[in-house]
């Protein structure tokens, strides 16, 4: 697996049986891969446009800021309630 962000949204449980620990690991859904990846390249892009508005216009943009603050919380809780 070299996805990083679908290792990142794999579980890896441990489970104690008759003979011992079983290890296993719950693949994350397709969905939730492709819709994490849409949003990191969206706060990605966000973030350069942020910039480009600090370079040429010397002035801070509130609404870029606000939205990739909400795509790095979605990001960040989507995550950590997989991991769960």
């Amino acid at each position: 697996m070299t996805d990083w962000v679908r290792r990142a949204l794999t579980r890896r449980l441990v489970k104690k049986g008759p003979r011992g620990k079983i290890e296993f690991q719950e693949l994350a859904n397709e969905r939730l891969v492709y819709v994490v990846k849409f949003s990191l390249g969206m706060a990605g892009c966000l973030t350069v446009l942020e910039v480009t508005s600090i370079v040429f216009l010397h002035d801070w943009n509130h609404e870029i800021f606000a939205a990739i603050t909400g795509l790095i919380g979605t990001v960040t809780g989507i995550i950590i309630g997989q991991k769960a």
